[in-house]
């Protein structure tokens, strides 16, 4: 009789070590598998972070302050002939980043629309006519109006690149004749 029990009791040490190989083989796996996830979340979260950094500075739209048109006179390409005969007509809008800062530039209009006229007539044809010269008056005009106004009342800086509101000086038409 201990013959016939002894053949049950190899089948069951095998079976309880296919069970226990399956069950080691699945906490493996799952654990793999928990690890695994887990990672791509916090990947995500510093995505989501940046994400809602970028969100966040466009969160509140610009607000662009529309001048009027200006039109003047170019500087002569040549020394000999100080009457060139050609002007520059413009029309510039300013960027700044909240409906308070466009409010209070207007305070200084006289002295930035004088300012930017000077800019536009001291430079010569040959200077506004490729996209550079047009970004380096840009850049000169936004100087300008930023060392006119200086930063808004009530509001530091921050990390802001530029010293003032003015953020972007934006060309609605350009045309020299």
């Amino acid at each position: 009789m201990a013959d016939d029990d002894a053949p049950p009791k190899k089948k069951g040490k095998l079976l309880i070590f296919i069970i226990a190989g399956v069950v080691v083989v699945l906490v493996i796996v799952a654990a793999g598998a928990f690890f695994l996830l887990k990672k791509k979340p916090a990947e995500d979260d510093e995505g989501d972070a940046t994400h809602q950094e970028t969100k966040a500075e466009h969160a509140v739209p610009p607000v662009y302050v529309k001048l009027e048109t200006f039109t003047t006179n170019l500087a002569a390409e040549d020394s000999t002939n100080p009457q060139s005969g050609q002007y520059v007509q413009v029309v510039v809008e300013l960027k700044v980043g909240a409906a308070s800062d466009g409010d209070y530039l207007k305070q200084f209009m006289p002295e930035i629309r004088n300012s930017i006229l000077r800019l536009l007539s001291n430079r010569r044809p040959s200077q506004l006519a490729t996209a550079e010269g047009k970004d380096q008056l840009a850049q000169d005009m936004m100087d300008t109006v930023n060392d006119i106004i200086g930063p808004t009342p009530g509001k530091g800086n921050g990390k802001k690149k530029h010293k003032g509101p003015v953020s972007a000086v934006l060309f609605s038409s350009f045309i020299i004749q």
